[in-house]
């Protein structure tokens, strides 16, 4: 039985059959860093997230978490191949998919929940639904063209998660048209902030494209000239409600389980407490891992998938990847609210 956790289900299309390992049960199998330190809290957000799921559904007992710490993905992806499973959800991290691609030659299907760091093709019986944000930058990127911007500046930190995302912006930004981008590197030196805002006002941008911590955000955007700005997503994650103010009229893309919370289609979903919006996308992470496991466990997986779920509007590739479009929203009055504003 498949169950989304969103309605209207998921449009599925025509099967066809694809070289799989020997499956002994139907068995779903959980494969998180539960034990690691490091990244033990995510894991313990999306594990809730997907038995939530799992017992929406009915499904608790066909479903397996097996546990690993730092270095242990090669021997719990080993006992889930050796005990026959459907499927495997995970690895979470970017480390422990490297290390699996890399030494793993016989695992089950997968549907795992991140991206290899050079964006190489998945391997055959691979699948992945990721919160990378990449996805959202290019979709911002498609919005800023709608929006009639012409020009754009990227400002950005030399963190690896802004960088990422200015990368991304950036290559789709050209690829639908747009002028090559100026970029500029945030340095809260109020020298080189001086600098910035000088040479933005030399040659004012139709829009800039914000990728700093959310502690500078407000910040930087002092230093910015008036006009549309689009960020990173996670821009306002640490700003308590009052600071929000500071950032009206930014832009950027949100998980509809944040955004639209009392949206109809995500009715009747477990609801989490957890108090972190990092952690609540992960929570929705396992929930729509959830509704594609029961899809991608059968004998024969869909080749077509469409599903309107908690992180997003989900789209199966070719490359067995899953395209992910979130909500587009924007900091109006001090609130987060949707882009473009309803009529």
């Amino acid at each position: 039985m498949t169950v989304a956790p969103v309605a209207p289900p998921p449009i599925i299309g025509p099967v066809v059959p694809a070289p799989s390992p020997q499956v002994a049960s139907d068995t779903i199998a959980l494969m998180l860093p539960l034990e690691s330190n490091a990244y033990g809290r995510a894991a313990e957000a999306v594990k809730a997230g997907f038995l939530a799921a799992a017992g929406r559904a009915g499904e608790t007992t066909r479903t397996h978490v097996i546990a690993h710490g730092d270095d242990g993905v090669l021997p719990a992806l080993a006992s889930a191949y050796d005990a026959g499973v459907a499927l495997v959800v995970g690895p979470l991290t970017r480390d422990d998919l490297k290390t699996v691609v890399a030494f793993a030659p016989e695992r089950p299907r997968m549907l795992v929940l991140n991206q290899t760091e050079d964006g190489s093709p998945l391997a055959d019986g691979v699948y992945a639904l990721t919160l990378a944000v990449d996805g959202d930058a290019a979709q911002l990127a498609q919005v800023a063209q709608s929006d009639g911007v012409r020009s754009v500046a990227l400002v950005s930190t030399d963190a690896p998660l802004p960088r990422r995302f200015i990368a991304a912006f950036a290559a789709e930004w050209r690829r639908v048209g747009g002028a090559p981008p100026r970029e500029y590197r945030f340095d809260p030196n109020p020298e080189m902030l001086g600098l910035l805002r000088r040479e933005l006002a030399s040659r004012p941008p139709d829009a800039v494209v914000l990728a700093v911590d959310g502690e500078d955000a407000a910040l930087a955007k002092s230093f910015l000239p008036p006009g549309p700005v689009y960020a990173i997503s996670q821009i306002a994650d640490t700003l308590p409600p009052q600071m929000l103010r500071d950032l009206d009229g930014v832009r950027f893309v949100e998980i509809p389980w944040l955004a639209e919370p009392e949206n109809p289609l995500l009715a009747g979903l477990p609801r989490s407490a957890l108090g972190d919006p990092v952690l609540e996308r992960l929570y929705a992470l396992g929930l729509d891992a959830f509704a594609l496991s029961q899809m991608l466990a059968e004998p024969v997986p869909p080749d077509r998938i469409e599903l309107d779920g908690a992180t997003g509007h989900l789209s199966l590739t070719p490359s067995r990847s899953f395209a992910r479009r979130g909500r587009v929203v924007e900091i109006r009055d001090g609130r987060i609210q949707p882009y473009p504003p309803t009529q």
